[in-house]
């Protein structure tokens, strides 16, 4: 057996397709695009990287995108103060705050700064407003990750309903709303973490499996059931040749690239899950630009309201 890729690059195409032309009516019938600021403290090389994925892909889509930058140094006041500055900025509809955060602003900072961004303007939906609604399954705003996967199960005609879901990390980005998000689709749902015991057997009940953990090749074929769906949200860069040889034989293209370049980009899923999986996300290539698309939409959801909410 060899799984079916579930291309989430193809279907971010197509969501932009429909994005565009509602950003473009809006834009015309408000005088102004619909707007999203993005904070960015410090210099995370990742961080960097997926901040210019989401400015680009935003502004092809007509969206205004503003990175408002604070130094590795910033304090939490810092942050605290630039989302205020964000909160009452009429021409962003949108905040994000990129994680992670610098140890600068210190411990469980990023809590602080999420519930410091108005609900009207979470386009993650991290606030703990919205993360309420989202647990009585009254979201209108979801985290991007999570919904992004839902997007692709449905477009995929892959049945949730019914369905026995396992995730793999209790995160509140991505692994507590992936849960919520499946059980309101009436998904029977298993939460696994660090502390779980046999995780591998637990994760073999899966009929949709979820790995959101950030270790590359965690889950190998003893963690999946034959003819399983399985997600791979990890996005991690490896350098170490003892990780590269653990996860690829001889002639594998991803092997080609490490030689080259030095590192490459492996998600939480190893690479021999393709021969028992029955549909599997690739990485990249995966779940990483739906979160962008799902971003923007968020980002014209909040815009619309705001004008409807304001008559302008």
């Amino acid at each position: 057996m060899s799984a079916r890729i579930l291309d989430g690059r193809a279907l971010a195409r197509r969501l932009y397709l429909e994005i565009a032309p509602q950003v473009a009516a809006f834009s015309k019938q408000y005088g102004r695009p619909p707007g999203l600021g993005i904070v960015l403290v410090g210099n995370d090389p990742a961080s960097e990287v997926y901040v210019r994925g989401k400015v680009k892909a935003g502004r092809d889509a007509g969206f205004r995108i503003d990175v408002e930058r604070l130094p590795t140094t910033a304090s939490l006041d810092d942050v605290l103060a630039l989302v205020e500055r964000l909160n009452t900025s009429n021409p962003h509809d949108g905040i994000l705050v990129q994680s992670p955060l610098p140890p600068s602003v210190g411990p469980d900072a990023e809590r602080t700064v999420f519930d410091a961004v108005t609900v009207q303007k979470d386009v993650d939906g991290f606030c703990s407003a919205n993360v309420g609604r989202l647990v009585q399954n009254r979201a209108v705003i979801a985290s991007g990750t999570p919904s992004g996967v839902i997007e692709l199960l449905v477009s995929e005609g892959i049945e949730i309903a019914g369905q026995h879901a396992v995730v793999i990390g209790r995160s509140e980005i991505v692994g507590k709303p992936m849960a919520l998000l499946f059980l309101h689709r009436h998904a029977t749902v298993t939460i696994c973490h660090s502390r779980t015991r046999d995780l591998s057997a637990l994760a073999r009940q899966a009929d949709i499996l979820v790995a959101a953990v950030g270790q590359p090749g965690l889950v190998t074929p003893t963690f999946v059931k034959p003819g399983a769906t399985v997600i791979d949200v990890g996005v991690n860069r490896v350098t170490d040749p003892l990780v590269i040889d653990r996860l690829f034989e001889e002639g594998h293209p991803k092997l080609a690239v490490f030689r080259e370049k030095g590192s490459v980009l492996v998600g939480d899923v190893h690479p021999a899950v393709s021969e028992v999986a029955g549909a599997l996300t690739p990485v990249p290539g995966g779940v990483g630009p739906l979160t962008i698309a799902m971003l923007m939409r968020n980002t014209l959801a909040t815009a619309r309201a705001r004008a409807g909410a304001s008559g302008t």
